[in-house]
């Protein structure tokens, strides 16, 4: 039994030793600023920016062959954030951006036929065959591939709404009073 334990024991460590090894020797070396750009956009690889996914998106981003405003999930406000990074001025006027969103069902209409459940990058739609959909909102990323693949219009884009969770405290509006005199 002692000899099993022993055995086994040096075989892991002889062919953790030899991963380790592997790992350090084969490593490649990835571009830092495609990398940087990546951890900015949405990572739902929903496909809307004509590439296979963000990471590929953000190194076409990082080599200049795609433009700022590639991802339409993220908006203006990725496109500004990437133009920030990249040091570039961008034209944010050629953007619709209607603030974050959100997918939803409307369930009198929906006929559970899991088109949207085959699309969704971010498995955000749940149900079943021939039962009604609904979203998990913390996994739904905006990106509306379900409101394109609905036969029937159920699933549709709306702003996220405002919880306690995601309220933010509006800035106050700069006042300015005429000067008594």
């Amino acid at each position: 039994m002692l000899a099993a334990i022993a055995s086994l024991t040096v075989l892991g460590a002889v062919l953790g030793l030899g991963l380790g090894v592997a790992a350090r020797k084969f490593a490649i070396d990835g571009d830092p600023l495609a990398d940087e750009i990546a951890a900015l956009m949405p990572g739902s690889n929903c496909g809307q920016c004509g590439m296979a996914g963000c990471a590929i998106a953000a190194k076409a981003i990082a080599e200049g062959t795609a433009t700022a405003t590639v991802c339409p999930p993220g908006g203006k406000a990725l496109a500004a954030s990437i133009a920030a990074k990249l040091g570039i001025s961008v034209d944010l006027d050629e953007i619709a951006d209607n603030g974050p969103m959100m997918a939803y069902v409307k369930e009198e209409i929906c006929i559970g036929c899991c088109k949207c459940n085959k699309v969704c990058p971010t498995d955000a739609m749940i149900g079943a065959a021939k039962q009604i959909h609904g979203v998990i909102r913390e996994a739904c990323t905006g990106c509306g591939l379900c409101v394109e693949r609905c036969p029937t219009e159920a699933a549709q884009m709306q702003p996220v709404p405002i919880t306690l969770q995601h309220w933010v405290w509006p800035k106050p509006a700069s006042v300015t009073t005429p000067a008594s005199t």
